[in-house]
């Protein structure tokens, strides 16, 4: 078998990426000092330690329970320590966080994942199912916005606008089930086959590629699909309420569900954003959508606190991790080179 891809050569951060990168490490506090002022800064002072310490543990617990997901997807042809899982999760989501788009994850998830014996193949499979997982619950979560929103009035702010949105939101998703339910049928409709070839097939193969991965995600045996989705909600649970506990501590009020839906409004605007991790999009979405609530500054301060947890953490915690992998797989592929032998 050949030796796997260096993890260095499958990932890596050019120039441009790096400048794009630092922007978005600036950018947050930039708009902290051009927003909020001293009054932001008061508040952030002020933050309760124990809140942020709260934070910073269900950051942690999150990084672990993906590491569990990814165990468990494995199965019992991988052996992983939940160490070894932790490891991987923490230099993906720092390829993810650090790239535009996060086109840099799937490419170092599968060169790690092919460290340890995993072809890409069955790599890539496991991140299609890690996708559909994350869809079917995301779908649940906007069914429950959608009846929430209709069945009353919540007190969200923009209520109206919310309303419209999360039905579109709806339909369109209703649709998109249904075009890839029919999707082999609709691939031979006569307006598609006659567009360029090369198009045709980029087009058939991503549509296929969705309609894939849903299958193979609820193809998976019941207990193991399960306990997958059940690490799924209780992860993003996790991760979402990190903004809620963020306006708790700057003294704002908030309801935890408005919280869970801001993150989800703004941070799916936030892909049109060139820098990674969406950075200046995601602020300003979820600013915007907690102005109406609380005072600029501590809204200000609040998104800051926010987005040093569940973004720069995860930058912190990868980029160590990723350099000491590829610093052993280096010294182990020239650990047993010949020296002075001709």
């Amino acid at each position: 078998m050949s030796s796997p891809e260096p993890v260095c050569a499958r990932f890596r951060l050019r120039r441009y990426q790096l400048v794009l990168l630092l922007a978005a490490l600036v950018l947050p506090l930039a708009l902290t000092s051009l927003a909020g002022g001293e009054q932001a800064l008061a508040y952030l002072e002020a933050f309760p330690f124990t809140l942020l310490a709260l934070m910073l543990v269900t950051a942690a617990l999150c990084w672990n329970i993906n590491a569990l997901r990814l165990r468990l997807m494995l199965g019992k042809r991988v052996r992983l320590s939940q160490t070894s899982a932790l490891g991987i999760e923490l230099a993906a989501k720092f390829a993810l966080c650090a790239t535009p788009g996060g086109s840099g994850g799937p490419v170092a998830l599968l060169a790690l994942l092919n460290r340890r014996g995993v072809p890409p193949a069955k790599g890539a499979a496991l991140f299609l199912i890690d996708q559909g997982c994350d869809s079917l619950f995301f779908l649940v979560m906007l069914a429950v916005a959608v009846g929430v929103s209709l069945a009353g009035d919540p007190g969200w702010p923009y209520q109206g606008v919310i309303q419209a949105a999360l039905v579109g939101l709806g339909l369109a998703l209703t649709v998109a089930a249904l075009a890839i339910a029919c999707l082999p049928r609709l691939l031979r409709l006569p307006g598609l086959t006659r567009r360029a070839p090369a198009r045709r097939r980029w087009l058939a193969r991503r549509l296929l590629r969705c309609r894939h991965a849903l299958g193979v995600t609820l193809r998976l045996p019941r207990p193991m699909l399960g306990a997958i989705l059940a690490l799924t909600a209780l992860h993003w649970l996790l991760r979402y309420s990190l903004l809620y506990l963020a306006v708790l501590g700057v003294g704002g009020q908030i309801d935890w569900f408005w919280s869970f839906l801001v993150q989800m409004l703004a941070l799916a605007a936030s892909q049109l954003s060139i820098l990674p991790g969406g950075a200046g999009a995601a602020e300003l979405g979820v600013g915007t959508l907690l102005l109406p609530l609380m005072t600029q500054e501590r809204v200000v301060a609040a998104v800051l606190i926010w987005r040093l947890v569940s973004y720069h953490l995860y930058l912190l915690a990868g980029a160590p991790v990723l350099l000491w992998l590829v610093f052993t797989q280096w010294r182990n592929r020239h650990a047993f080179d010949p020296v002075g032998v001709e």
